[in-house]
C-alpha cells in the first residue's frame, strides 16, 4: 500500500511519524494546562501562529527524554513554571502572562 511506503520512508529517514507527533502534541498540551496556558486560546486570540505552534511541536519531537517530561505531568497536578529542560518553556510561560 502507498500509506506503507510512505511511513517507511519516513522511518528510513528518521523523520517523526504521526504516532510520534500526536504524542508531542499531547505532551505539550499538557505541559501548557499544567502551567495555565491554553495554547488553542492562545491561537484563537492571535498571539500563537500555526507557525509557532508547529515550530514548539518540532521542538517537542526533539526532546531526547519525553519520558521525563510525561513522568512531571503524571505526578504533577499545578505548576508555576515548566521543567528546566522543557525546550517550549519560555513560550509557554510567556503565552500564560499575556
Amino acid at each position: 500500500m502507498p500509506g506503507d511506503r510512505a511511513q517507511d520512508a519516513c522511518e528510513e529517514w528518521d523523520m517523526p511519524g504521526t504516532k510520534t507527533l500526536k504524542e508531542h502534541d499531547a505532551l505539550m498540551t499538557r505541559m501548557a494546562r499544567l502551567v495555565g496556558t491554553d495554547l488553542e486560546e492562545a491561537e484563537l486570540r492571535g498571539d500563537l501562529s500555526p507557525e509557532m505552534r508547529h515550530d514548539m511541536l518540532s521542538r517537542c519531537v526533539g526532546c531526547s527524554a519525553p519520558q521525563d517530561c510525561a513522568h512531571f505531568l503524571d505526578t504533577t497536578n499545578i505548576a508555576e513554571s515548566t521543567p528546566d529542560y522543557c525546550r517550549n518553556g519560555m513560550v509557554l510561560m510567556a503565552l500564560r502572562d499575556i
